[in-house]
């Protein structure tokens, strides 16, 4: 304590010995801080874009329940492993609320929710929910934390998700699969769990967030785990162990260790609306992947929907 109140003190005396560089410095490091935020929400979501596709995969091998299951245990002993070697100390209490708001939203509920979507939907169908995403993030983001995004902010919002919805379904012809309750299920727990996550991301490093909530889930992943092998058969393949082997090391832990930090630095708002391009880049990963055709107007749907980003990304957020 008595080396931080004299870093504190020395700060302060350079600050007053030179006022006027104080704005000059600021500026670029808030410019800094605000690239370096970005870049690491939108490696978020260039890794939650391979989710869907690498579910498919990974349903080739497991039912939906184990799949579910076992990625957590595997994500849980990852994030496990990072904690105690770098021995960090548990949250605090008054954090566990929280922590199981983002392990009941993100951790459980959105991959068991879209992942039994993704039985009967293709995952053109399924991205409607990755488009609404965004909206209802920023939503929930205003209702908890009371911040109001501006007109415009809103505006190219709704724009963005209604290039994103008008596209996705365009692509499905229209009709309604029978997972959309899962993924409409999905879509409001995740927002929950993003939010919540945003929020603690302010208070504590973003990927231990993630990791104090995957090992809160680590008992009962474990346990479903096991009761889930039992009952539902397993058939090895390569695709389906990569498939697994993604959304558990990479959605699962990596993607939201980078997103939550990037949410930290750049505001759940803001960052919410970069996931406005993941159902554009989860079509084209389909297609590289799941050889599964891709309609001529995406680049069209895709500059939409990038031009949107950016003026988010501009609007007071």
């Amino acid at each position: 304590m008595r080396a931080q109140n004299s870093a504190t003190s020395a700060g302060t005396i350079a600050v007053a010995e030179s006022p006027s560089q104080e704005p000059h410095a600021a500026a670029p490091a808030e410019r800094s801080a605000s690239r370096r935020g970005t870049l690491l929400a939108s490696l978020g979501v260039v890794a939650f874009s391979l989710t869907f596709p690498s579910t498919v995969w990974g349903l080739e091998s497991f039912g939906p329940w184990s799949l579910v299951a076992v990625r957590s245990v595997l994500a849980a002993v990852i994030a496990g492993g990072f904690l105690l070697a770098l021995r960090v100390p548990p949250p605090e209490r008054r954090h566990w609320g929280s922590l199981l708001v983002v392990a009941g939203g993100v951790v459980v509920g959105f991959p068991l929710l879209t992942t039994l979507a993704l039985r009967t939907s293709t995952t053109s169908h399924a991205a409607v929910v990755v488009g609404l995403l965004p909206l209802t993030t920023a939503a929930f983001a205003a209702v908890r934390t009371g911040r109001r995004p501006s007109r415009t902010f809103w505006a190219a919002a709704l724009a963005g998700a209604a290039v994103v919805l008008g596209f996705t379904l365009g692509q499905s012809g229209g009709a309604l699969s029978t997972g959309d309750l899962y993924l409409f299920g999905a879509l409001l727990v995740c927002a929950a769990g993003y939010t919540e996550g945003g929020r603690l991301a302010r208070l504590m490093p973003g990927w231990q967030v993630i990791g104090w909530a995957l090992v809160m889930c680590l008992p009962l992943a474990a346990i479903g785990a096991v009761f889930a092998l039992m009952a539902e058969p397993v058939r090895p393949s390569v695709q389906g162990f990569a498939g697994l082997l993604w959304v558990a090391a990479g959605s699962t832990f990596f993607g939201l260790y980078v997103w939550y930090r990037g949410m930290a630095a750049i505001g759940i708002a803001r960052a919410s609306q970069l996931q406005l391009a993941q159902p554009l880049l989860t079509l084209v990963w389909s297609v590289l992947l799941l050889a599964e055709p891709l309609s001529p107007a995406a680049p069209v749907a895709a500059v939409a929907v990038l031009v949107c980003i950016a003026v988010t990304q501009r609007a007071n957020a």
